[in-house]
């Protein structure tokens, strides 16, 4: 088994058998010779793909960080647009973890979307290749973030905090937990997308009428009774 199976299978390991958020295990290391070689190679692909690009790296460069012969790359990845396609999931797949963690059961119910955002906003600062990508700068691989595995997890944990929130009368029922989560995350990717590229403080971008326009969307509808007292209240 890989280093890069192994890393999105600790992120199904974050939701347990019911789809609901559990404590995340230890970071597994690789066993075998060869699963420490393809970290180490991934390792070194990551520094060198954030820092030069894809243009401006060589495998026999990242061969050569990582302290491998330039045909030893080849055991591993076919050409470099393999090896590049891997770092780029590798380095998402260490900011979704971040965000999994953070949608813990004692997160209060109504704040989780906005904690879930600042903790990816956070995370893609400390992972330079996934900023590298969001902020436009390889746009040959940009539209690789709607399909990178680790990004399935983070569906499943929206779809079912919304579900969960369903059955607790907090979200509306006539929509759709699976639908909605793909909206919401898509919406998520587009943000941190904006926040990169045009340098704005996320306080900002994400503030009381972000919130307000996710949170309309996502209450349940007033009763008639409650809605004529908040009427009277107003008058």
């Amino acid at each position: 088994m890989g280093w890069y199976r192994t890393k999105n299978e600790r992120l199904t390991q974050i939701l347990n058998s019911s789809g609901t958020i559990s404590a995340v295990p230890p970071d597994p290391s690789p066993t075998t010779k060869g699963e420490r070689t393809r970290k180490v190679l991934l390792d070194a692909a990551i520094d060198r793909f954030s820092r030069d690009g894809y243009r401006g790296t060589s495998v026999a460069e990242i061969a050569r960080d990582a302290r491998l012969s330039g045909t030893a790359v080849y055991a591993y990845f076919p050409n470099k647009e393999a090896l590049f396609i891997a770092a780029v999931d590798e380095d998402a797949a260490a900011v979704i973890e971040e965000g999994l963690t953070s949608l813990t059961a004692d997160l209060d119910v109504h704040r989780w979307r906005q904690t879930l955002i600042f903790t990816l906003v956070a995370a893609v600062g400390r992972h330079a290749l996934a900023r590298r990508v969001l902020a436009g700068l390889e746009p040959d691989f940009t539209v690789r973030l709607l399909s990178i595995p680790a990004l399935e997890q983070l569906h499943k944990a929206s779809s079912e905090r919304i579900r969960a929130q369903q059955l607790a009368g907090t979200v509306r029922m006539d929509i759709d937990p699976d639908q909605t989560a793909n909206g919401l995350v898509t919406i998520v990717l587009s943000l941190l997308m904006s926040l990169i590229q045009t340098g704005t403080d996320p306080a900002a971008l994400l503030g009381p009428d972000v919130a307000a326009v996710i949170e309309a969307a996502l209450r349940p509808p007033a009763s008639r009774s409650g809605e004529r007292r908040r009427q009277q209240v107003a008058r």
